[in-house]
Parts: structure tokens; sequence; C-alpha cells
């Protein structure tokens, strides 16, 4: 992986690199090797998780951070262009801003203040597996820094928080019936369109907390039912 190539090259080859959740591996192992070939750093591994240092003695140090994983592939690999336009899996969130840090990482060799960049695993899946939390959790001294900044996608705004997660599987039962026979069962999909109204129908709170407007929301993000094509369905979550 060559770290000198300008940022916009190098998102491109970093989305040409599968690292769903789970599946970092290829990526982790090429940015370790990209890293530990560059003299002024200290890097060190845990899992598919890279923390690269620094050690210039300074009083103040800024920590540099961005998730090597993705979401699941759909159709956007390999990465192309429409115009100026870069578009592929993680284009955005986030090997756009994995790729200014590496950049930084490889090329900032006597910064002004001590630099710490993390690239770690499992972002966008459960937090039990989240590698900046196995680091907090297990070698929180590497995450001592005057000044954060995730290089998450947010337009070159400054954004304070996140939002947490709750998820809730709601289960519609029907009766189960031949679909040739169909008036003989209650079909639990359309007995869930209810449920659906319900949370489409749902407004938003936009909570202020410390002077900044959050946004909530309220989704739908999947359904499970049915058998068969010819079977009414019994059971919809």
């Amino acid at each position: 992986m060559d770290l000198s190539t300008d940022v916009v090259a190098l998102t491109a080859a970093l989305i040409d690199i599968p690292s769903q959740s789970h599946q970092e591996e290829q990526l982790a192992d090429l940015v370790h090797a990209a890293l530990a070939d560059c003299a002024h750093l200290l890097v060190q591994r845990f899992g598919n998780t890279i923390v690269a240092q620094t050690q210039l003695g300074h009083s103040e140090r800024v920590l540099l951070g961005g998730h090597l994983d993705t979401v699941p592939a759909a159709d956007n690999i390999p990465h192309h262009f429409e115009g100026d336009r870069l578009y592929g899996l993680g284009s955005c969130d986030m090997k756009g801003g994995v790729a200014v840090a590496l950049r930084l990482a490889a090329t900032l060799a006597t910064p002004n203040r001590d630099v710490t960049y993390i690239f770690y695993e499992c972002e966008e899946v459960a937090g039990e597996f989240n590698g900046l939390q196995k680091l907090a959790d297990q070698q929180p001294h590497l995450l001592e820094a005057d000044l954060a900044i995730l290089l998450e996608p947010s337009n070159a705004a400054i954004e304070a928080g996140c939002q947490g997660t709750l998820r809730a599987e709601i289960s519609v039962n029907g009766v189960r019936a031949h679909s040739a026979r169909s008036w003989l069962g209650e079909n639990a999909v359309h007995s869930a369109v209810d449920v659906l109204q319900i949370l489409g129908s749902y407004v938003p709170r936009r909570p202020i907390v410390d002077g900044l407007e959050y946004r909530e929301g309220l989704n739908a993000v999947a359904i499970n039912a049915g058998i068969a094509g010819n079977v009414i369905p019994d059971s919809c979550v």
C-alpha cells in the first residue's frame, strides 16, 4: 500500500480491499505493514486494530481515529468515478477519512504535537466487537490525548456526539394456510402493516443536549416472514 499517493487514489485503493465487519484482516495487514515502514512511528496491533504513535516528547497529544470496516457490500466494489466524484463501498464511511489519517501518519514526521493514529475494527456492528472499545477496556493509556477527532463523514462539520441504539423485535402472529385456500388462514405479513404504519407516522423528537440539537430515528430495518411461496405466513418478525 503506497501511503505517499494522493488521498483520492488512496481512498480508491482502500475501497477495493473488502473489509466488511469481522473481515478486516486483509486491510489491517496492509495498514500495519505500511505504517511499520515509517521510522517515525511506534506501531502496535491488537487484533485487527492498528495503533501508530509519534514519540517526540511534546507536552500535548492529538488522537486521530477511523474504522477499517464497512457494512456488507451491495454491488459497490470496486470503486468507480463519475466525473470528479468517487463512488464505492466505504468511500464516505469511512475509507475517505482513513485515507486522510494514513496519509498524515506517513508524511507528517515532525508534527508540533505528538499524534496517535488509530485504525480500528468492527465499528459497524455491536459495541462488544468494537476495536476502539476494546482498546478503552484493555489498553486505555493508548487513548490518552488532549484532543481526539474521529474522521467520520460530517461534511467537515464537528459533531460532538452520536446516537445510541436500541433494537427490538416485534412479532405478529397469524394462521398458516395453503395460498390456494388463503381464506382459511390469517396473513401475519398483512397484519404487520398496522405496526409499520405506526412506525411510519412517528415524528422523531429533536432533543437539545448541551445546546446541541440531535435527532431521533425509529425505523423498521428488516422483516422476516414466510416459509414458501404457496403458504400463508403465520408469523412475521
